[in-house]
């Protein structure tokens, strides 16, 4: 087969599955053309163009500091393999659009250390106005503490291969030769800061296709216009993971039942042991 038709049958696959992301049980449709499975924007309570499939609550539940993963184990593997920088903004803005829970500053420690540097130098360099209200006192605490963690990243499946060969043939076996479905799988957690007890947690998945080197296979100016696909789709799949979590957790969060121990929370539990 030419390399002409090589590429063209590289081109339809593309076009078929570019940004293709099939979400979890969580319920989030695939990203299509959208950059991710969070999209929109989000001010007070007012939502905008959020993903149609998002969870939402009728009020605020508290107030919410979420963690921003830098430091964790998964981080510096995860950014590398995804090109995503950061993970936590996403979050934020699908928990805002959701009107669960009111979002602070806190958890992420470098919004964090810039917000409480400009405080300082307004409320002590003597340089601004008066009536500038910058007092002690002012801050919103945090009730929750939601954190993310990223369980198995981009493991291959393996599920798209033999049906692009079946579906272009001989060029759509070279290709899906290289070609393979990415699974994502990712837990959000969240605990009550005051009592330090986990109220809930959730996991989320969601599957994505990456050309690898099916790229390489087909050389030239078609190569160059679908590199991006390498990684993006594997991002996408681990976004789209983590909306599927938080989705999952809003369900469970607005049938919220605390748990109960007799003779109370930390107080030697119910299991004894002998003497």
């Amino acid at each position: 087969m030419s390399k002409t038709s090589l590429s063209l049958a590289a081109l339809a696959a593309s076009l078929a599955l570019a940004g293709c992301v099939t979400p979890g049980a969580g319920g989030l449709v695939s990203t299509g053309n959208s950059p991710t499975a969070a999209t929109g924007a989000a001010a007070g309570g007012t939502s905008v163009n959020a993903n149609a499939n998002l969870e939402r609550c009728d009020e605020p539940l508290g107030t919410l500091a979420v963690d921003d993963g830098r430091g964790k184990e998964w981080y510096a593997s995860f950014g590398a393999a995804t090109n995503i920088t950061t993970i936590e903004p996403l979050i934020r803005l699908a928990v805002q659009q959701s009107n669960c829970f009111v979002i602070t500053s806190i958890g992420n420690n470098r919004t964090e250390s810039r917000l409480s540097a400009i405080t300082d130098k307004q409320r002590n360099s003597g340089e601004f106005r008066a009536g500038s209200k910058q007092q002690k006192g002012q801050r919103v605490a945090a009730d929750y503490f939601m954190e993310p963690a990223i369980i198995i990243d981009n493991d291959a499946t393996g599920q798209m291969a033999a049906g692009v060969g079946g579906l272009l043939g001989r060029a759509g076996a070279i290709i899906g030769g290289a070609m393979q479905s990415k699974v994502s799988v990712v837990t959000l957690s969240m605990f009550d800061i005051r009592s330090g007890v986990q109220i809930s947690i959730s996991e989320g998945n969601a599957t994505a296709t990456n050309f690898g080197a099916a790229i390489g296979a087909i050389g030239g100016s078609a190569a160059g216009g679908l590199g991006g696909f390498s990684r993006t789709p594997e991002g996408k799949a681990t976004v789209a993971a983590f909306m599927d979590a938080y989705n999952n957790m809003v369900i469970s969060l607005r049938n919220y039942k605390a748990q109960e121990v007799k003779g109370g929370l930390g107080k030697g539990g119910r299991l004894k042991v002998g003497n």
